[in-house]
């Protein structure tokens, strides 16, 4: 069992991305969810909004699937929890199991969270270290704090790593100014 790399409160993923290493990819997949309440589902999860989540409706474990329509490479998932707000309903215990398809999910990381605020960060890794290789990721929360029945989650991310260019290595552009018009229109 690991416990989750913690970011101070309010430390955004998107700093990483703005670093140019990892990509977040999570619009590539279909998303779905064991359960939710009417309005709470995985519109509010992928919202990019830390003041909506998602929150099930019926027994543990609380399920996210995240399926990918070819195999992907995953660096890291991003999640966001905030325990002053959610209490109860925040998890306190997760799994992270991937896979090709849901008959042969295998857990790869199982979590404890003390009362998390802010942006938690899970590195998806194999016994070498490498991002791993997947078409599915299934996050498993198995306990909540207080023993709450339902959970919230606020959002999830899933990053790739950015590979490197075969035409030629070119200094990272990591200014505000590089950044502006690093793209070709």
């Amino acid at each position: 069992m690991a416990t989750a790399s913690k970011t101070p409160p309010g430390a955004d993923p998107k700093q990483l991305e703005r670093t140019g290493t990892v990509r977040e990819i999570g619009s590539q997949a279909v998303w779905s969810l064991s359960s939710c309440k009417p309005g709470f589902g995985v519109d509010q999860l992928r919202d990019d909004n830390l003041e909506t989540y998602w929150q099930s409706d019926g027994s543990q474990p609380h399920l996210v699937n995240i399926q990918f329509r070819r195999k992907t490479t995953v660096k890291m998932l991003c999640i966001y929890a905030d325990y002053k707000s959610d209490e109860s309903y925040t998890p306190s215990k997760i799994s992270v199991r991937v896979g090709n398809n849901f008959h042969n999910l295998q857990e790869i990381r199982q979590l404890e969270m003390v009362e998390p605020s802010g942006w938690i960060h899970i590195p998806l890794l194999d016994l070498v270290n490498s991002p791993i290789r997947t078409f599915m990721i299934q996050i498993a929360v198995l306990a909540n704090h207080q023993n709450g029945r339902d959970t919230h989650m606020r959002q999830i991310k899933v990053y790739t790593p950015v590979e490197e260019s075969s035409i030629g290595k070119y200094p990272r552009c990591t200014t505000v100014d590089f950044m502006m018009y690093r793209t070709i229109r």
